[in-house]
């Protein structure tokens, strides 16, 4: 989909009759009976249902890729391979052919790859929830979001490479390296001291203050990245003690003194409005926001129920999300021309 965004054209090849498995993740579904689920993540794109096991359709799959830039599968190892589609052969009669294949864990793995696996055996649930309670798996299928622009930004590059060489290439991610990857300095820390992650709720294992308080009204979060930030902060909050304190002037003294930190932080926060304090700390500089519902911050998107959250990149929205085989007919009979 972020291809598409970007402007390339999309041939998304379906199986007949079920498709894409999120067409059925639902409810809710549209009026048209697709899922909420399927319409986020596939507008820019034209549908085509062939079957891997026909001769006819296997030739008409060969017959686009000869015609296209970029194939993108996620078959498990040895799939493509049976139906006599290997991304090997293929490549080597077309020499600037990028061939993207997204896996669960890896090339040697037949492991089925899905989010919520991934995030748990990628340490992401041992470090979500609270402190002392269960393990918590991220809201949104994060790992597979990653994995996905992981894959994107690999075949751009792989696409450069051929502008430069005129050679393509097999590009392979994997939702578990990716998933890896995303832990970043909480993989750091665990790396430099030898000890594991642990789960810090709406806390930050390095900063502080740097989380959730309740205001009067409702939850504000509240982000100070650097020492001068903080300055602002407790000046903003009226906690001139705190500022002038000089234990506590750098981020060390702070997570040192974290307790005393948060709350005489929260005991401030909890006697105004979110507003009044977002408003405070907004003059101050200080990085904030209160806690939106997803209705509340869709305002501020450019979102639709039939083409999603609009693009991430600086892209466009040319097409909704297809309808099973919707351009099978004129795609078999025109190829990528479909496109003209």
């Amino acid at each position: 989909m972020m291809l598409g965004d970007l402007g390339a054209n999309v041939i998304k090849v379906e199986r007949p009759d079920i498709g894409d498995d999120t067409r059925t993740w639902g409810p809710p579904f549209d009026d048209r009976g697709e899922s909420a689920y399927y319409l986020s993540i596939n507008r820019n794109k034209k549908s085509i249902a062939a079957d891997l096991s026909a001769d006819r359709d296997r030739t008409l799959i060969e017959e686009l890729i000869a015609g296209a830039d970029v194939v993108v599968d996620n078959f498990r190892p040895g799939t493509l391979q049976r139906y006599g589609l290997d991304p090997e052969r293929i490549r080597a009669r077309f020499p600037r052919l990028v061939w993207c294949t997204i896996t669960g864990f890896g090339a040697d793995s037949a492991r089925p790859g899905y989010d919520y696996v991934v995030q748990a055996e990628r340490g992401w649930m041992a470090i979500t929830g609270e402190p002392g309670g269960r393990p918590m798996k991220v809201g949104v299928a994060l790992a597979d979001v990653i994995a996905g622009k992981d894959a994107a930004i690999s075949t751009l590059a792989a696409l450069v490479s051929v502008a430069r060489t005129g050679e393509g290439r097999h590009v392979i991610t994997s939702l578990a390296q990716s998933a890896a990857a995303a832990l970043v300095n909480v993989a750091q820390n665990a790396l430099v001291t030898g000890r594991d992650a642990r789960r810090w709720g709406n806390a930050h294992p390095n900063l502080v203050p740097y989380e959730l308080f309740d205001a009067r009204d409702r939850p504000i979060v509240i982000a100070v990245g650097n020492d001068a930030q903080w300055r602002s902060c407790a000046r903003a909050l009226g906690l001139d003690d705190l500022a002038n304190d000089s234990s506590l002037a750098s981020n060390a003294g702070r997570v040192a003194q974290r307790d005393r930190v948060v709350e005489a932080v929260a005991g401030r926060v909890k006697e105004r409005s979110a507003a009044d304090v977002a408003a405070a700390l907004d003059r101050a500089g200080v990085p904030c926001g209160m806690v939106l519902t997803v209705l509340e911050a869709l305002r501020e998107a450019q979102a639709s129920p039939l083409t999603g959250v609009g693009p991430s990149v600086p892209g466009t929205i040319r097409y909704p999300p297809p309808r099973l085989n919707e351009h099978g007919a004129e795609i078999r009979a025109r190829g990528w021309a479909v496109f003209q």
